[in-house]
Formats: structure tokens, C-alpha cells, sequence
């Protein structure tokens, strides 16, 4: 982190915002009442990997801030394509009315999407995109005359976004047992987490088992599972064994229960793939992302869907058979402007195959990290990595939720100039595709520095 000098205005502007944001603001997922003492941050610039304060002070931007960044910020070629657009239209519906980015943009994720996906559907954000999945699939089934499939099925520790729909469809109690009143049921499978597994056997042979088990039981009534692909994110970077996502999609396609995959987090490189799917040959029937897809630049997301059920929602005006969903800013022309300029990028500068490097490097500090003896497991899928802390290693004792280990982490990490966010006791490690190798070994050695530092403290 660099040092500049401040001046008695810098330091006067930043106490005014401070106080504007306590005063004004309400924060996702956060505390308010400790907020003032979390030393926050504000953010005034970027350029590449680095978000840089109001103080002028640097930060490597270990999250991607929230998963979005795929380029770094400020990348030439994605600021001209949002002028460029700006200069012809800024936003017009969808709604009785084409335009020339979000048509572009279709045919581009359909060229590089999983084969039989033909359809892009538009909207916001994760959660839209994966609560229009759900009403597709829903609306699917009723229109094909199977009205009895009407349940959904999903992992226990899911996160598939925070509109009501989707919530439904999670499955972390943290975040949504509050609301499960307001929410429909969905049918449970386990996650393979074998790090925290207490059962017999094999973890993952033993969740496939349930899985097949409930399916044979009420595949008459089940309308689609849905799952996060390879990665279960915000569980803590949960990374599913090899074949697991196959097997799932094996069962789905005996039992006539559409797939859902919520590619959102793994979308867009984070894997190692342009999609996680790919390294597992599972080709869904509903594919939603959004967070890489305009490379951090603007809200924009897509459920992708197959002929098939695209043409069940075909007929006369007079049948009503039309799938009513639809967002303000559906298709809005400046985000799919830059979302078509950062898939060119991925094409022009390789960067997925740039990547690997940098991925090696990340490997091998993470090796060290794991010996960590307050490092109970980590976690990694290409740039996705979660590094899940314990009290006691031996017997995989947690630290108590409110001694926000985890948070003071990556508290200890930013005064080494790297900003990173956790889940819990999991240190959450999801930086920008265009990570350098240097950049690499640099947050590797912060980060076992910085657990190092905060768990000796506590001993």
C-alpha cells in the first residue's frame, strides 16, 4: 500500500464523507452499529488491479470488488465502448423495440455458451437472472401440461442471490432463515463438503446417493435442480469433487428434471474455463450470469435457455402463453456495449490461457498457507479460493461467529494493501483475471502474514 501525504484537506474531505455515509447510507450484509469502527474505506479512483482511496492510497483488489472485475479497472478498450455507445443511445426498452448492443451481445454469448443453449433472456443482476430461470422452468412444465411439476430441488448451503425467488432456492440459514415464511419449500440435497462431512463412506458418493434417492421418489413433481457449478461460493468457496456436477446432470436428464446452473460467480473465466460446465461436458437447460459479464463494469446479467423451452412459450396472443418478466432496464444498450467489449477482450488478449501462470503461482502459496496450523482447509478452482480458519486444527474447531476472525484477516491484510472480504471464518481470495504473477506471490505472502499475525495474537 502506498503512503501519500496527506494534507488537512484530504483528511477534512474524508471525515465529511464518513459522516455523509454513516448518516445517509445503509450497507448490504453489514452491521451497521460497528460500521464507524470498522475503519472503512472510500473508494475514489481505480486503474488495473488497484483501488485507490480518497487519501490516495492503493490497494491491490483482491475480490474483484464483489467478483465483478475480470480486466482490472479502467481498461482502455472497455471505457471507449461505453463512450462510444454513450454517443448514440444510453438506454431504450426492449419491450416492443430491438436494440443494436443487446442483439450483438445475444448472439455473442450463444457463440461461446455451452451447445444447446440458443436464447438469451436479459435482466439486472444474479438474482434476477436466476429468479427468471426458476419462473422459465416453472411456466415450462405448466405450458407442456405437467402442471404436477412444480417443485424445485437445490443444494443445502446454496446461494443463488436475494430477491424472494431466488432466496427461496438458497440455503444458507445465515442469510435466509429469517425470511422462510415469506419463501416456497424446495427440496434438499446435500453439499459434498467433506472438509465439515460426519457421516460413513465417501461424502460426495453419499450426496449422490440422497440425490438419486429423492429424485426416484418425486421426479414426477420436480420442475429443476439448481446448482452453482464446481463452486459453491458464498457457502466459502465450497468446491464440489470431480464428477459431482456430472452426476447431478445425469440424474436430472433420466428423471426429466430441467438444470439450472447458476454460472453468476463461475462465469466468465473465474474456474479456469470461460464456464465452469465446460469441465464436465454438462450442457444445462437454464444458464444464468451476470457479475463478469460487463468485465465490472455495469449491472447487467442473462438467463440462457435451450430451443426447446423457448418454443413451449410460442403461440397466439389470444392463448397467453407469453413468459411475463421484464426489467426497466432490460437489454440496456451501455451495459451490453462494454459486456460485448469484454467478451473481445477475453478473445483478443487470451486470457484465459494468460491466466495459468498466475494461477500456478497462487497454487504454490496456497500450499504454504494450508500448513498454516490455524488453516483448517483451502479451497481453490482456478481464482475462486476460500481459506476456511480453525480454532483448533486437530479437531476442526470453529471460532465463535461473533469474533469475527475472518473479518480481522483481511482487516490485518489491508494494512499490507490488499483489500479482500471474508464469509465468516472462510478468507475469501477472488482477484481479477488480470492478476500478475508478482501480484500473485505478493497476496500469497500477505496472506499467511496476516493470519499468521491475528491467530498468534489471539494465542
Amino acid at each position: 500500500m502506498s503512503t501519500p501525504t496527506t494534507t488537512p484537506d484530504t483528511e477534512r474531505r474524508l471525515a465529511e464523507l464518513l459522516e455523509a455515509d454513516r448518516t445517509f447510507l445503509w450497507h448490504p450484509f453489514t452491521q451497521m452499529q460497528v460500521w464507524p469502527e470498522d475503519d472503512p474505506l472510500v473508494i475514489e479512483r481505480a486503474e488495473g488491479n488497484y483501488l485507490i482511496d480518497v487519501l490516495g492510497r492503493r490497494y491491490l483488489d483482491g475480490v474483484s470488488s464483489l467478483w465483478v472485475t475480470v480486466h482490472g479497472h479502467r481498461k482502455g478498450e472497455l471505457d471507449e465502448a461505453i463512450r462510444a455507445q454513450l454517443e448514440k443511445v444510453a438506454h431504450s426498452t426492449l419491450l416492443g423495440l430491438a436494440n443494436v448492443p443487446s442483439i450483438e451481445l445475444a448472439k455473442k454469448l450463444i457463440s461461446i455458451a455451452p451447445p444447446g443453449l440458443t436464447r438469451v433472456f436479459y435482466s439486472d443482476s444474479g438474482s434476477t437472472a436466476v429468479e427468471i430461470a426458476v419462473k422459465m422452468a416453472y411456466q415450462y412444465w405448466q405450458l407442456r401440461g405437467r402442471t404436477q411439476k412444480r417443485r424445485f430441488v437445490a443444494l443445502r448451503e446454496a446461494y443463488h442471490g436475494d430477491t424472494v425467488g431466488s432466496v427461496s432456492v438458497g440455503g444458507i440459514d445465515l442469510f435466509h432463515q429469517i425470511f422462510r415464511s415469506l419463501l416456497f419449500e424446495v427440496e434438499r440435497i446435500p453439499t459434498p463438503y467433506a472438509y465439515r462431512y460426519e457421516g460413513e463412506g465417501d461424502c460426495a458418493e453419499a450426496c449422490l446417493r440422497a440425490a438419486e434417492e429423492l429424485f426416484e421418489r418425486k421426479h414426477e413433481s420436480l420442475a429443476a435442480l439448481v446448482i452453482e457449478p464446481l463452486v459453491q461460493g458464498a457457502a466459502g468457496m465450497l468446491v464440489q469433487p470431480k464428477g459431482f456436477l456430472a452426476a447431478l446432470a445425469k440424474l436430472c436428464r433420466r428423471y426429466e428434471v430441467l438444470l439450472i446452473c447458476d454460472e453468476v460467480a463461475t462465469g466468465f473465466g473465474r474456474t479456469g474455463t470461460m464456464f465452469a460446465v465446460e469441465q464436465e461436458d454438462v450442457r444445462p437447460d437454464l444458464m444464468c450470469v451476470a457479475k463478469g459479464l460487463t468485465g465490472g463494469y455495469l449491472p447487467l446479467a442473462a438467463t440462457l435457455t435451450t430451443e426447446e423451452i423457448y418454443s413451449a412459450f410460442l403461440g397466439t396472443v389470444a392463448e397467453k402463453r407469453t413468459f411475463f418478466h421484464g426489467h426497466t432496464y432490460t437489454g440496456n444498450p451501455l451495459a451490453c456495449a462494454v459486456a460485448l467489449a469484454n467478451l473481445e477482450l477475453f478473445e483478443k488478449e487470451r486470457t484465459l490461457e494468460k491466466m495459468k501462470p498466475t494461477v500456478e503461482v497462487l497454487t504454490r502459496k496456497l500450499e504454504e498457507i494450508a500448513r498454516h496450523p490455524h488453516v483448517g482447509e483451502v479451497r481453490q478452482r482456478g481464482m475462486m479460493i476460500g481459506i476456511e480458519l480453525v480454532k483448533d486444527r486437530a479437531t476442526r474447531e470453529e471460532y465463535p461467529y461473533g469474533d469475527r476472525v475472518g473479518f480481522q484477516v483481511c482487516q490485518e491484510v489491508r494494512r499490507r494493501g490488499i483489500i479482500l472480504r471474508p464469509l465468516g471464518n472462510v478468507v475469501v481470495l477472488m482477484p481479477p483475471l488480470s492478476l500478475t504473477p508478482d501480484e500473485a506471490l505478493w497476496l500469497g505472502d500477505a496472506v499467511y502474514e496476516s493470519i499468521d499475525a491475528v491467530t498468534r495474537e489471539r494465542r
